[in-house]
């Protein structure tokens, strides 16, 4: 097991199935199944085939966490999870605003999860990514709220939600107000195409969530890719870092693994890093992701190396943080024969 940078992991898709139905019995939230392994594989979305689908099982997982307890628990277990995966750094993202109906405030929302975040002596270090729903009201109000935040955790501001419709332009201004206090990420090129990449990067965007349909302005040569539209020179040349998140992009896409982009996306330079996303709806884990990569794209240690210090030097957290990090990891890939410098 590699040590990991993790910068998109979606807190509301990561429950434990056990941690639901306790949660579901606490808040009177009706299942599907009261069965552990029958709701785990009610979660799973690898038939899915669309983002649309895809999203559907959020609404289970959102509504057992109302409260503050509810919310440390999973935050908490979290971290545990990660940690034991191997993660020494990662960015949880969340929009605050799906967990207020029980009572909580935006505000009161995002305290409980980074007073957890603060309490865990677990090794791992995580900072908060606050997301807004692309396609509801109050954007403006999360991005305020991000911006406020910036010296209690929250390091980025994130578009999320159905992307087809619903481009990020709509939400400049809001996008402006974030980028001005901490990063931006907006989840574009996972289901609208090129385009959907353009207008995220218009508004400012640092990182993209996803960003694999990027590979739709490539020029291909057999399984290499050869030659850039005018959208993917930008991404690549600016080094602009893509969230890849390779089994979630199987489920809403149908893929196959080998079909997956990722691999050429990243010999041709792209800026590639390797992500989760949902760990309960595509039953996964960091360990997985790199599996896949490993077995169907060839990547080995120098590539694993690589992309680990492309997501540290894109998270949104400080220099300081970036090199204790690194002075952590660095040694396991250099022990595992990897050519890594003592500096992220």
């Amino acid at each position: 097991m590699l040590p990991s940078v993790l910068l998109h992991d979606h807190l509301d898709g990561g429950l434990r199935p056990s941690t639901v139905i306790s949660l579901a019995a606490d808040a009177a939230v009706d299942l599907p199944t009261t069965d552990e392994d029958g709701l785990a594989n009610w979660f799973d979305q690898s038939e899915a085939q669309s983002l649309e689908r895809y999203l559907e099982a959020f609404s289970v997982t959102t509504a057992v966490m109302q409260s503050e307890p509810a919310l440390r628990r999973v935050t908490l277990e979290a971290l545990e999870d990660l940690a034991a995966s191997g993660v020494a750094y990662a960015e949880i993202r969340f929009a605050p605003l799906l967990h207020t109906a029980g009572g909580l405030d935006m505000e009161e929302v995002v305290g409980v999860v980074l007073s957890a975040m603060r309490d865990t002596e677990l090794p791992i270090e995580a900072r908060l990514i606050l997301c807004a729903m692309r396609q509801s009201d109050g954007v403006a109000l999360v991005a305020e709220l991000a911006a406020s935040a910036r010296d209690s955790g929250v390091v980025g501001f994130d578009l999320v939600g159905p992307e087809r419709g619903y481009p990020a332009s709509l939400h400049r201004t809001a996008c402006e107000t974030a980028a001005a206090a901490v990063g931006l990420t907006i989840h574009a090129g996972e289901a609208a195409g090129v385009d959907s990449i353009a207008d995220a990067l218009s508004c400012g965007a640092l990182r993209l969530g996803h960003g694999i349909e990027i590979a739709e302005d490539c020029v291909y040569q057999g399984p290499d890719i050869v030659g850039f539209g005018p959208i993917a020179a930008e991404v690549h040349d600016r080094r602009v870092p893509l969230e890849v998140c390779v089994s979630s992009n199987l489920d809403t896409k149908g893929w196959t693994p080998d079909r997956h982009p990722v691999g050429a996306l990243h010999r041709a330079g792209f800026c590639v890093t390797l992500n989760t996303d949902d760990r309960l709806m595509t039953r996964t884990s960091i360990d997985r992701e790199f599996s896949l990569v490993a077995e169907h794209h060839g990547f080995g240690i120098e590539d694993f190396a690589m992309v680990t210090r492309n997501a540290l030097a894109a998270a949104f957290c400080d220099d300081e943080l970036k090199e204790r990090v690194w002075d952590r990891i660095a040694p396991a890939y250099a022990e595992a024969g990897a050519g890594v410098s003592g500096r992220w």
